[in-house]
């Protein structure tokens, strides 16, 4: 981010909003840290007029698919619960998920032991895997995480261990079979054939295509209609009028093509005069 912002300078502004003590950054980060590092004294802003819970509904949808992993959106999503007292139902309604996601992503963070959610913040236990760990008492889930970790189980195989658990009606034999599970004495079963994917035929990936075409052109018409490119600055709206220049000649041999592969052949062929 440093080299990018030394060779091309800012190519988008910081979003921030006023919490009453001062702004807080709601996207930007990365940016605000390297020109520090590079000891800028101003970078360029886009002030958003919000309280505190919807700055929060701004990160998430911000950085949605990019940037926040499992448990931040679950930190996200639990202080928007506990401190500004939205309901699961009005999260997912202003996030566009579903109520279910909201409920894994509280259970991530609120229904397991700091120790497990250390291991998914180092990537040795997958989230769904942990959150199928949350069912289990607190004083299961270390014992159980290990039996995760050390064979490599799966998410279905994680779920068939605390079913295994859950059965059970004491502490004892709970922890006897997590042992079990750990050591290697429960046999996993083999897992069976990979369902084949179906083949695609050529026109099959020409309807794609076209279906991809037609959304990424209504979408880039739409931004480059809502947003002028001098609201990106100077440096980001040269670039963007560069790339957009080089479009313009792609769009127009596609629209030959088209035509030519769209318009009925005429019949050009002329009878050949006889020999003599």
């Amino acid at each position: 981010m440093a080299a990018s912002l030394g060779r091309y300078g800012q190519l988008s502004p910081l979003v921030v909003f006023d919490d009453g003590q001062g702004l807080q950054v709601i996207d930007g980060f990365k940016r605000l840290h390297a020109a520090r590092r590079l000891r800028w004294a101003r970078l360029e802003v886009r002030h958003c007029e919000v309280d505190i819970a919807e700055a929060k509904i701004q990160v998430a949808m911000l950085h949605r698919g990019r940037g926040l992993t499992e448990l931040e959106e679950g930190w996200l999503i639990r202080s928007l619960y506990r401190d500004d007292r939205l309901s699961q139902s009005a999260i997912a309604e202003r996030l566009g998920r579903h109520k279910s996601w909201i409920c894994r992503r509280l259970l991530l963070v609120e229904g397991l032991l700091d120790e497990v959610q250390a291991n998914v913040r180092m990537g040795l236990i997958v989230p769904r895997a942990a959150v199928t760990l949350a069912a289990l008492p607190r004083g299961n889930q270390i014992a159980a995480m290990r039996a995760v970790i050390q064979r490599g189980l799966t998410v279905r195989q994680t779920e068939m261990l605390v079913a295994q658990a859950l059965v059970l009606d004491n502490a004892t034999a709970r922890s006897t079979l997590l042992t079990r599970w750990s050591s290697g004495a429960v046999t996993l079963p083999q897992p069976g054939p990979r369902p084949t994917r179906a083949i695609r035929s050529e026109s099959d990936w020409v309807a794609a295509d076209i279906t991809t075409l037609h959304r990424v052109a209504a979408r880039l018409d739409a931004r480059l209609l809502g947003t002028p490119l001098c609201a990106f600055g100077p440096t980001a709206a040269e670039l963007i009028a560069a790339n957009l220049e080089t479009l313009v000649s792609v769009l127009t041999a596609l629209e030959r093509t088209i035509v030519r592969t769209t318009t009925p052949k005429r019949d050009t062929a002329r009878k050949e005069p006889s020999a003599a």
